[in-house]
Formats: structure tokens, sequence, C-alpha cells
């Protein structure tokens, strides 16, 4: 049965601190099936039993999984001394202690980051094997011809002599400076940058807006998050 500790279970949902329920079991504010005298290593069963704080119902989350829309600038990772992370950008009521970024974006890419605290799921979607699909939104610095985008569906091979699996790209706005949506199923070191750079072109701004068949919403501003549903969390897989 998943049972755990009355304190523990406050904590895991970042709720309260351990010693901030103790204070609040003191003033009777805590309830486990409406009994309230209670003890802070009180063990609890997070399927049957109904746990309240001030009267409101708690449900406990085992992982949570949040979509941020990562904006230019900010680094995925956990820490990091010189440059705000994504993590930095995670408001509290959504904040975990073992939160990261399933995937990465680099610096000056913006969009769809994953973060959670579920590492099983995280290794799901991001093994080679799974051949999860990234669709981005990249600016070239120019056009692409036909026999660019063929490259593309072979398989780009880059300077370091990795072929990369067959791609997908089209056109999404012309101009002097073509808008392209790149679709890869894989994700090395600035793949895209150097797959660009394979057939010629440069990308001047990368925007990744799906994992999987799940979107970036479209009110998610830059430097936002949100807490994934489970009916759109299976988009990704």
């Amino acid at each position: 049965m998943p049972q755990m500790r009355l304190d523990k279970f406050f904590s895991s949902q970042n709720i309260a601190t351990r010693k901030e329920i103790k204070s609040l079991l003191k003033l009777g504010l805590i309830s486990v099936n409406d009994n309230t005298k209670l003890k802070p290593e009180q063990k609890i069963d997070t399927d049957k039993d109904t746990i309240k704080l001030n009267g409101e119902v708690i449900n406990y989350k085992k992982y949570i999984y949040l979509m941020l829309n990562k904006p230019k600038g900010v680094v995925s990772a956990t820490n990091d001394n010189k440059h705000k992370t994504v993590l930095d950008l995670v408001p509290d009521n959504l904040y975990r202690p073992n939160l990261f970024p399933a995937g990465r974006l680099d610096k000056d890419t913006t969009g769809f980051v994953l973060l959670t605290d579920d590492g099983d799921f995280a290794h799901k979607i991001l093994a080679p094997k799974s051949h999860i699909e990234k669709t981005y939104h990249a600016l070239l610095d120019g056009k692409i011809t036909q026999e660019q985008i063929q490259m593309f569906e072979k398989g780009i091979v880059l300077e370091d002599g990795y072929e990369c699996l067959p791609a997908k790209i089209r056109v999404i706005k012309d101009g002097e400076n073509q808008l392209v949506e790149i679709i890869i199923c894989e994700g090395k070191y600035h793949q895209i940058k150097r797959m660009a750079i394979a057939i010629g072109r440069k990308v001047l701004e990368l925007k990744r807006v799906k994992m999987g068949n799940l979107e970036l919403y479209d009110d998610l501003q830059e430097g936002e998050c949100i807490e994934i549903l489970h009916k759109d969390l299976c988009k990704i897989i």
C-alpha cells in the first residue's frame, strides 16, 4: 500500500515544511479522515485516506509534469552560477525539490521545455530508441532548395561524421529569410544548428513548439510554466 508519514506527505507536495506541519497539527488544521488528533509521524494511505488542510482536500501527486515556455538567456539546468535556470522560472506553487528539465534547449533557443521529477518518464521520452519527435520553428539566413530538403529527409551527415536520422523540413513562411518547420527524433548537441550548417544555411532563431503530439500552449507566455494535464501528457509518448 502507498503509505507514508503525514509530515512527508505534506513536504513532498511542497505544501509545508516539516516544522510548519507541527504548527498546523497543533492548531488542528490538518485532518485525516476527519480526525485532527494527529502526530507528524502518523502513517497515512495516499490512495484511501482523505487528507485535508484547513478543510480543503489535498490530493496526492507522486510526480509533477510542467510545460515551460523558455525565453532566451535561460539555461536548461538545475543550477548555474552565472545564468538564470529553467527552475528559477517555476512558481512556488508548482515547485518540487527534485524537478529537472527532461531534455535541454540551448541558452538562446526558446520554447517547450518539459520539467518533471519523474525520472522514469524522462528516460522513456529521451531514450534514442523511443524516437519521440521534437518539432521546431527555425528562422534561416536565406532559402532552402528542394535538394536541401531531400538531404534532411535522407539524413544529414554532420561535420564530425555523425549521420543524423531522417528528418522532416518544410517552409511555413516564405521570404528572404525563410521560417521552416523541422521535425527530428533525436537530440544531439546543437543538432538543428549543425544540420543547417551542413546544408550551407545558418539558424538565426530557433523555437521548440512540440514534443511528440503535445504542442506548446498558445496562451503560455515566455517565462511562464503550467502543469500538464494527464490527457495532454499522454500525447508526448
